[in-house]
């Protein structure tokens, strides 16, 4: 029985990813990890600081799959991602390519013989950092069939462990797509030797039929999304490998026993858009059973740090450490969230560019929730209304019309530092500015006055480090 490697593309299409935050796409490839996909598609480096963060962030989360991610053929894109990706369990290098010769010299200035030299030499860079290596001739059935059988054996000879073809018009019926990948086993003998995937566009709403075509003729590997991105689909192919096992004489490792509830939880984080129209749509960070105590070193404490997504500078660290002692000292573990709690408090301290002159809050049951903040900055005063859904969202949306920033809310926590009435609430603010994470802390009995303190400290933070103070 043959093992049919499924790899999602869900985060690898640009249009989709782009609508997923930073935290999501984390928790998008936990998701997949642990519903069984063979590998993880992501996107390519584009933005060398964000970028990098999030391939490192995934490849740090997933623990079976294989994190794919794709290059380009200049040398320095491939040392970018592989300094980024060589940390993962299983990394793959993705060498994609388009074939046909509309798209060769338009996308690459190339002509045919200096495109296939172009491939072998990136293959060959790729196998050469990285054991598993993949090749995708991007719109392999609208190329000339000779050239593509010599750009495939160029792929192969030069160390590609997997190559795929794909089928970027969608318009082949499954018949012909299984014609088509028949003949390329015989014409490229050297397909034998290697894993070869498939990647069918959906515009026929063929794809399923066609990636299980292409399978009957000795496709290894196909390319589908667990969310909607116009490509063959995870759950489809993955009941049918299941249902007709005994007849394809093949399986895959996809868990279909879990796949209903996996699924909607990764429908839940793709549908992001109602989401994406309030700052305020971080969700609360689970501690996840990681703890530190007094045991533990200042390496093992910035580790941690880095874990939340903290980039601290030595400097930093060592502060964060003795903070983290002197509270290690009085209990037996200190959790993610008190950790979250001390770099905020402790780490980066820089002047204020913005401060809280006043504001004042409008907010009930019949009434949609308002903030009128005034923010003073230097001897600049500054004011802002805005509506929001909820008091702490308007204020925040007060501040950024404002400011005239936005950035991400990576978390928003909400803890009690006493007890009784007049209790102390202490709120954690964590923004994500160029894949970087700054908090700030805010500390008041109120506590929206609490979170637009620990908004500011956070903001004023990355304003600092941008050097517009």
């Amino acid at each position: 029985m043959k093992t049919i490697r499924i790899s999602d593309m869900t985060m690898a299409q640009g249009s989709k990813s782009a609508s997923i935050s930073f935290r999501e796409k984390i928790e998008l490839s936990k998701l997949l990890d642990s519903l069984g996909v063979s590998v993880i598609e992501l996107e390519g480096i584009h933005q060398s600081r964000t970028d990098a963060l999030r391939i490192k962030s995934v490849a740090a989360a997933v623990k079976e799959s294989t994190v794919a991610v794709p290059v380009t053929l200049d040398k320095e894109n491939i040392d970018q991602v592989w300094a980024a990706l060589k940390l993962a369990k299983n990394p793959r290098l993705q060498v994609k390519c388009a074939v046909s010769s509309v798209q060769m010299e338009y996308l690459y200035h190339k002509k045919a013989d200096a495109m296939r030299e172009a491939i072998r030499e990136a293959v060959a860079y790729c196998r050469s950092l990285c054991a598993d290596t993949e090749f995708v001739a991007e719109d392999a059935t609208r190329g000339e069939p000779a050239f593509l059988h010599t750009v495939l054996e160029a792929a192969v000879e030069a160390g590609a462990t997997t190559v795929t073809v794909c089928d970027s018009a969608g318009i082949m019926l499954p018949e012909e797509f299984a014609a088509f990948v028949k003949e390329l086993f015989a014409a490229v003998p050297a397909l034998k030797n290697v894993c070869l995937g498939v990647c069918c566009s959906n515009h026929l709403s063929l794809a399923d039929a066609s990636a299980v075509a292409a399978v009957v003729q000795g496709a290894g590997e196909i390319k589908a999304a667990a969310y909607p991105t116009g490509q063959s689909s995870i759950a489809n192919v993955a009941r049918i490998l299941a249902a007709r096992s005994d007849l394809l004489q093949a399986v895959s490792t996809v868990r279909v026993a879990q796949m209903s509830r996996i699924m909607d939880q990764i429908a839940w984080i793709c549908q992001t858009d109602g989401k994406k129209a309030t700052p305020f749509s971080g969700t609360a960070q689970e501690d996840g059973g990681i703890y530190l105590t007094e045991h533990d070193d200042i390496t093992a404490v910035a580790e941690a740090a880095a874990r939340l997504g903290y980039d601290l500078s030595e400097e930093d660290k060592r502060s964060v450490y003795e903070a983290f002692r002197q509270i290690a000292k009085k209990k037996e573990q200190v959790g993610i969230r008190e950790l979250d709690a001390i770099v905020a408090s402790a780490a980066m301290q820089v002047p204020s560019s913005y401060v809280l002159e006043t504001y004042v809050i409008n907010s009930g049951n019949t009434i949609s929730s308002s903030a009128h903040l005034r923010l003073r900055r230097g001897e600049q005063l500054l004011e802002g209304v805005y509506l929001g859904d909820g008091p702490i969202d308007a204020a925040f949306k007060a501040i950024e019309s404002i400011t005239g920033r936005h950035y991400e809310l990576d978390d928003f926590q909400l803890q009690a530092v006493t007890e009784g009435r007049e209790a102390m609430g202490q709120t954690i603010v964590r923004l994500r500015s160029g894949g970087k994470v700054y908090s700030g802390r805010g500390i008041s009995t109120d506590i929206v006055c609490a979170g637009i303190q620990a908004y500011l400290s956070a903001l004023n933070k990355i304003v600092y480090e941008e050097g517009e103070v």
